[in-house]
């Protein structure tokens, strides 16, 4: 009897360790609750976070994310296409916190501003980005970007008699000048609603997140909104200095206002490299 009795105890521990080691080897998974965003196509909807953006990941090529030029906790969100199904949207910040969001589309009534605060608030912060860069070389440097002779061949896209052309990569510091060529070879206006700097993956998997990183231009030449009928216009943009990583590109999306004669190019590192220095002020 005695020897039945140490028998059972003995089963009873090994189960209980047993038990408790295979809990203790689970992972212990922690909701974290999506909050749910109504945007627009013609709206921009602005989201104020708590600390400096360091991540952004959307479900959809059909909405557009951008930081506020010069800010680096403000967050622009609109729509590229009306009607678009239910997305998400995925932002994390310089303390290491992930916001999630679901998208949904409402052209009448978007959620236009609104902020994240601090768990003890303080008072909303605006973080500024490091701006080292004197901004009147910016443009005197785009201006020689502008008139330099050297050409940059291949990268051009034509669609729906637009000609969009990147003829010229330029560098001087840590600012690349984007000379780009569009013209308008229909006899209707274009009318530009954007013209937008993305890095993305080469290659996508089906039914994946896109995540791309978009450029944002620190100045722009000639930064005109329309282009009439049967002319042409040089812009030159100044952006940050990068190059692009194994297996991704670089999109330059020119999109019409209220129309569909969208132009996008795809530009690889090997076609980057081939930058020009320009000439000290």
């Amino acid at each position: 009897m005695k020897n039945f009795k140490l028998l059972m105890m003995v089963y009873l521990l090994v189960m209980t360790i047993g038990a408790f080691a295979q809990q203790t080897s689970r992972n212990n998974l922690s909701k974290i609750e999506s909050d749910s965003l109504l945007i627009a196509y013609s709206k921009t909807t602005n989201i104020v976070f708590p600390f400096a953006i360091k991540s952004v990941d959307k479900g959809s090529s059909d909405i557009l994310v951008q930081k506020a030029k010069g800010l680096e906790n403000i967050l622009q969100i609109k729509a590229t296409q009306k009607g678009f199904f239910q997305t998400n949207l995925t932002v994390v910040t310089s303390d290491g916190k992930l916001y999630s969001f679901v998208l949904n589309y409402d052209e009448d009534s978007p959620q236009l501003n609104f902020s994240l605060n601090k768990t003890k608030p303080t008072g909303q912060e605006i973080y500024f980005s490091d701006e080292s860069i004197n901004d009147m070389d910016v443009q005197e440097y785009s201006k020689l970007a502008f008139y330099d002779k050297k050409k940059l061949r291949g990268e051009k896209e034509r669609q729906y008699d637009i000609d969009f052309i990147l003829n010229g990569i330029f560098i001087r510091d840590d600012v690349m000048y984007y000379r780009i060529k569009v013209t308008n070879n229909s006899k209707i206006n274009y009318d530009i609603d954007q013209l937008r700097f993305f890095i993305r993956d080469t290659k996508k998997v089906k039914r994946t997140a896109s995540q791309e990183i978009e450029i944002t231009p620190i100045y722009i030449l000639n930064n005109v909104t329309k282009i009439d009928g049967e002319a042409e216009n040089t812009f030159v943009f100044s952006l940050p200095k990068f190059t692009i990583p194994l297996k991704k590109y670089l999109a330059i999306q020119l999109m019409e206002k209220n129309g569909g004669r969208h132009v996008e190019l795809h530009v690889k590192n090997t076609k980057l490299v081939q930058v020009t220095v320009l000439p000290k002020l």
